[in-house]
């Protein structure tokens, strides 16, 4: 970060990185492309449930499709980005997703729309949000300074979190007006605004290293080393696959118990949504003080078994005051699962030099999101087999269990942020 810069932010400490014009474009970006998310979020799997009718496998499978991008192309993903720079990475792939999700409407439209487009726009869409995910996190230190991550980092967790809330908030009562087809055209124009703000950021970004002489089953298995082989990153690695393995698991499962076992419409379903995701603004809100008290590695794994368990409640929910119980449960979970990732995503880059960025961020992603079609496989199965409110009470169970990787490991005492490893 430049000289500039650092005295921009220390002469304003409340306002901090929002002094940068720089930041501000990217945290706009965010805040575009999360709305945009989380009305993928809702309306991609409303369609194949109301539109379409699909079965509890028909949407694990969708689910899966949606995150099977990590286990295609999560590896190499990381060396391909650590060749090229990440702005443009990030604004291609927004651009390719707009232009992914138009195609649901227009096959609509048309009378053409099935599970299997379906199948192919979730397929194709997490494959660009691998590479897009990948670019954001490794752009992040380039575009702030590591002295700044662990603000950089909450700011950003608070962007995505508010869109969480007011995500499902405004896509329940669009889909309920415009159908769960034509919502998806406001996700578009949001990967859209969010392509904008990156390409409106004017800080030069400094270019890969030894682009010409690298190798990527090397680059690949350098990444792999590095992570696998660092006291720190590996129990995060762990605790970050088991955790997602069994809340997809969950999650593929919540819109299908919501909508047929509690007989919620897409309002209502929008509202239990940003319930939910209001505990994400509240740990984002929260994660800096927590960090500064008790330190980095401990909110690793305090975050998820102090608040894993209150996803139990949901399943033994009914229409009244205890579904909104549940939902504040959720929330709790939220809360947490947004403090572990601050706290997680700054030990991850803090601990890892320039050079690696991509690869670590990928080979993170592909554990993390990697086990994101299996959960949500495993979530379509047991729920054809048991039912969803079994899948949740199971998944509610595996994400407590998530903690013990980061509480049985050195991670469990690291108070600080690594000092980063020489490049």
């Amino acid at each position: 970060m430049s000289s500039v810069t650092r005295d921009r932010v220390s002469r304003t400490p409340r306002l901090g990185l929002f002094r940068v014009p720089d930041f501000r474009r990217f945290y706009g970006a965010t805040l575009a492309g999360q709305l945009a998310d989380r009305f993928v979020f809702l309306a991609l799997p409303l369609v194949a449930i109301v539109w379409l009718d699909a079965d509890e496998f028909e949407v694990g499978v969708l689910t899966a499709l949606t995150t099977a991008g990590s286990l295609l192309i999560g590896l190499p993903a990381g060396a391909w980005v650590d060749r090229w720079r990440k702005r443009p990475v990030m604004i291609s792939t927004d651009l390719v997703r707009a232009a992914l999700l138009l195609l649901v409407p227009l096959a609509w439209w048309t009378d053409a729309l099935t599970i299997g487009l379906l199948f192919a726009v979730a397929l194709a869409h997490g494959m660009m949000t691998v590479l897009f995910e990948v670019g954001y996190t490794s752009y992040l230190p380039a575009l702030i300074g590591r002295e700044h991550l662990v603000e950089g980092n909450a700011k950003v967790a608070a962007a995505r979190s508010a869109m969480s809330i007011s995500g499902p908030g405004l896509a329940g009562p669009l889909v309920a007006w415009l159908g769960a087809p034509l919502a998806l055209v406001v996700s578009s124009a949001g990967m859209l605004l969010s392509a904008l703000g990156v390409l409106q950021i004017r800080k030069p970004e400094p270019p890969p290293q030894n682009a010409v002489t690298r190798h990527l089953i090397r680059e690949v298995r350098e990444g792999l080393r590095f992570v696998l082989g660092h006291p720190l990153l590996r129990p995060i690695l762990f605790t970050d696959g088991i955790f997602s393995l069994f809340l997809i698991t969950y999650q593929t499962m919540l819109l299908v118990f919501l909508s047929r076992h509690l007989d919620l419409g897409s309002f209502g379903i929008g509202l239990v949504l940003s319930v939910m995701a209001s505990g994400g603004l509240t740990g984002a809100l929260l994660a800096r003080r927590l960090i500064n008290r008790i330190g980095p590695g401990p909110v690793v794994w305090l975050a998820t078994l102090c608040t894993a368990p209150t996803a139990v409640i949901l399943p033994l929910a009914r229409p009244g005051w205890l579904l909104w119980l549940a939902a504040a449960g959720l929330a709790l979970v939220s809360a947490g699962g947004v403090i572990r990732l601050v706290s997680q995503v700054g030990l991850q880059q803090a601990a890892t030099p320039d050079r690696l960025l991509g690869r670590m961020s990928a080979t993170v992603r592909f554990v993390q999101w990697g086990s994101m079609p299996i959960g949500a496989l495993l979530g379509g199965l047991l729920g054809g087999l048991l039912g969803a409110q079994a899948v949740l009470f199971i998944g509610a169970v595996g994400m407590t269990a998530a903690f013990l990787p980061a509480f049985l490991s050195p991670l469990a005492a690291a108070r600080e942020l690594p000092a980063t490893a020489a490049t």
